[in-house]
């Protein structure tokens, strides 16, 4: 996971240029005024200040589109430049227009930053430390922040402070990001194959990850393509195929389903669990998901019941320890004359590295799961070559646990999180007499420690369920059409299962009507909810007030008393503010996966209600200037270390994870321009507030909205910590289509 940590801390230096950019300008302003005389044009000196959030605003309403049509690597690159030619002009600025159209061109670079990375962050992170790495951008931009505020504190107390210099200074880390960003940064590996670009893709996770069978993960990222299938909750036992009462063919027996996965070995065979044998959490499961009338999201219960009973070990599976490479092809399979270099290059049984095949993937045309055997191919001629039909498929082993030496079997279909990916054959017989059917995608996931032998399954294909389960090991699953099964061609009638390839699925591209879709309605309800929640929580406010605070302290006589002037002063008291909020962010990455980001929602949130109470009584009881001023200080400095550790990061970390891989730029866009609106709602009603409500008001209403948000994360906010990107898609597409069903019905 190095090259992924790597990668993420390149990335994240966008946002400490953002970081350093809001501080050097709060501080040059003092300056910036006094040189183009703007003390009575309050108006200009608003709009210097200003101009950036409106380019980041601005940028913000096309950079999903942008995103997602040149990729997330080249929006970031351009940032950098943008920060960087910025810097320049700014330094260089002869009148305050040049200045203006500089603060233009820093605002376009910080609302890229600010909208990719933590989406880059997310689509190149393991499960299991995603919430950390998606961290680094906070801790990045309070770092910048806390730099900054250094520099300038510096500056401030030679003879001549230079705006000029604080401002210029930006192009040298803004230079190494170009640098980083360039170098460094490789595209996303979710983007390349959404454009069907697999051997690119293949080989930026091969170096992300830092092993050479990136299979299952690849899978994976096909089958993002589809999500949001049609779903249902079924429950199944898996076993091997060795351990079956009796020792007929599994495929034969209706109540059993055969796993496939794409080496040889041992078989295994899931069989569906009775209601009466069905574990307490999957009926809790289908009871919140049928009953919507509870005021909690049956979607929270839902993610929240697969936390609760999660392995004691995550990162292996005592159940799925080894599954095969999906990319290995049967030796007798049949060759499609529209297969590319790549899939010539497949001999035998054994997968031959994609490097030899040639660097040009895009018009791929291999399956991605290997041919295996179902009782239609004995009665099926060769499938026509635009069909691209499984054929001539080997038997092989879903779940493997090693060969005779007893050494791991090679390859892993190990998606992260303790998730594994895997496909069954369905089929039926048609109206015709003519058997069909075809692969549905499974994502399983044990549940209960290493020695429980129960868990749940949630299913997207219904069914009866048989009444004898034989020893086995219980299950969560998430199964539906693969995103390379195409019901068009099923309308034709074709014989056998037919499915269409990445780069035909990929060339769909991102629509409109995808937004409308349940899941991602309902996606976007909690990522624009978490968005002006956030804004409306108080921290501008807070930060506004914090020199007058500090100032009430005691702080600004102390420092007087050394020699600075209250202008150093008010600097210096910024920077130690921002230090204070490093180590707060440090915990915050270090709990992300670990508590979750739920938990630290809810844990933090009730502290910020609690500063802010105490903020409004110390304008409302008098207890000695020195007394209130120091409650005061306390409660500002609790009130920021415990955003920054919840509801700074968490909104955009969780806008970057319930999205579909399709249309994840354009949400992430809407998100962030929700963001960059409230941000500019929030700054500029809050003098008007002052003047309206008073200071006591003002943090009153903030701690109001703390509570709407808290109940808000209670009842909508799912935990998505350690969940693959494309499962937790799956469980807000399973989620949002039970409750409007229920409703319906």
């Amino acid at each position: 996971m190095n090259g992924a940590v790597i990668v993420a801390v390149a990335a994240a230096i966008g946002n400490l240029l953002q970081g350093w950019d809001n501080a050097t300008i709060a501080g040059s302003i003092l300056y910036i005024k006094r040189e183009f005389q703007l003390e009575s044009e309050p108006t200009v000196e608003g709009l210097i200040v200003a101009m950036s959030l409106i380019g980041a605003t601005v940028v913000t309403t096309c950079s999903g589109a942008l995103s997602d049509l040149f990729g997330r690597r080249p929006m970031l690159i351009i940032s950098s430049l943008l920060y960087f030619v910025s810097s320049l002009v700014m330094f260089w600025s002869p009148n305050v227009y040049i200045l203006l159209f500089a603060r233009l061109l820093d605002g376009l670079g910080i609302g890229l930053a600010v909208t990719l990375v933590p989406l880059y962050i997310s689509e190149i992170a393991p499960p299991e430390i995603r919430g950390s790495l998606n961290t680094l951008p906070q801790f990045t931009g309070s770092a910048g922040m806390f730099l900054s505020y250094c520099m300038v504190f510096g500056m401030s107390l030679t003879k001549t402070p230079s705006w000029r210099l604080m401002l210029g200074v930006l192009s040298i880390p803004s230079l190494i990001y170009f640098a980083l960003t360039l170098l460094l940064l490789p595209e996303s590996p979710r983007w390349l194959v959404s454009k069907g670009r697999m051997l690119e893709a293949k080989q930026v996770l091969q170096g992300l990850r830092g092993c050479e069978d990136v299979a299952g993960e690849m899978a994976l990222l096909v089958e993002g393509l589809g999500a949001g299938g049609d779903t249902s909750i079924e429950e199944y036992m898996i076993g091997p195929a060795n351990e079956l009462a009796d020792e007929e063919d599994p495929s034969t027996n209706k109540d059993h389903i055969k796993l496939y996965g794409t080496e040889h070995g041992q078989s295994w065979v899931a069989r569906p669990v009775t209601g009466g044998q069905s574990s307490a959490g999957l009926i809790s499961r289908k009871g919140s998901m049928a009953n919507p009338s509870g005021l909690v999201d049956p979607l929270v219960t839902l993610f929240g019941s697969v936390h609760e009973k999660v392995p004691e070990n995550r990162m292996g599976s005592a159940l799925f320890p080894h599954f095969g490479s999906m990319f290995s092809i049967g030796g007798n399979q049949q060759r499609n004359e529209d297969w590319d270099e790549e899939s010539l290059a497949r001999e035998g049984d054994d997968y031959i590295s994609d490097a030899a095949a040639g660097d040009s993937d895009d018009n791929l045309h291999s399956p991605l799961i290997s041919r295996q055997t179902t009782s239609m191919d004995k009665e099926m001629p060769p499938p026509p070559a635009a069909q691209g039909s499984l054929s001539n498929i080997r038997q092989s082993s879903l779940l493997q646990g090693g060969n005779a030496a007893g050494e791991p079997a090679v390859g892993s279909t190990g998606i992260g999180g303790g998730w594994q990916l895997a496909w069954k054959w369905s089929e039926q017989e048609g109206p015709d007499g003519k058997k069909e059917g075809g692969f549905k995608r499974i994502y399983l996931h044990q549940e209960g420690g290493s020695g429980s032998r129960r868990g749940s399954v949630v299913s997207l294909a219904g069914g009866d369920v048989p009444t004898n389960i034989g020893e086995g090991v219980q299950t969560a699953a998430l199964v539906s059409q693969p995103a390379l099964y195409n019901k068009e061609l099923m309308h034709q009638h074709p014989v056998g299962p037919v499915m269409v390839h990445p780069s035909e699925t990929a060339a769909k591209g991102p629509s409109w009507n995808d937004l409308f879709e349940p899941g991602v309605k309902h996606a976007l309800f909690v990522g624009v909810g978490l968005q002006i929640l956030q804004q409306f929580s108080g921290i501008n406010g807070v930060l506004y007030y914090t020199p007058q605070i500090l100032e009430q302290a005691g702080v600004g006589f102390l420092l007087s008393n050394l020699g600075l002037s209250s202008t150093s002063s008010s600097f210096l008291i910024s920077a130690v503010t921002t230090l204070l909020m490093l180590p707060s962010i440090a915990i915050a990455m270090r709990l992300m996966d670990i508590s979750g980001r739920r938990t630290l929602l809810l844990t933090t949130i009730p502290i910020l209600i609690v500063s802010l109470i105490i903020l409004v009584l110390g304008g409302l009881v008098d207890l000695g200037s020195t007394a209130n001023a120091s409650i005061s200080t306390i409660s500002v400095v609790v009130y920021f270390c415990f955003f920054v550790m919840g509801f700074g990061p968490i909104p955009n970390i969780l806008c970057a994870e319930i999205f579909p891989t399709r249309v994840r730029g354009l949400c992430i866009a809407i998100c962030a321009l929700t963001f960059w609106i409230c941000d500019i709602i929030v700054t500029y009603s809050l003098p008007v507030m002052l003047n309206s409500m008073g200071l006591g008001g003002v943090f009153g209403l903030y701690a109001i909205v703390c509570f709407i948000a808290w109940v808000f994360v209670f009842l909508k906010v799912p935990e998505t910590k350690g969940m693959p990107l494309e499962v937790i898609i799956e469980f807000f597409s399973v989620g949002a289509k039970q409750v409007d069903a229920a409703k319906n019905n």
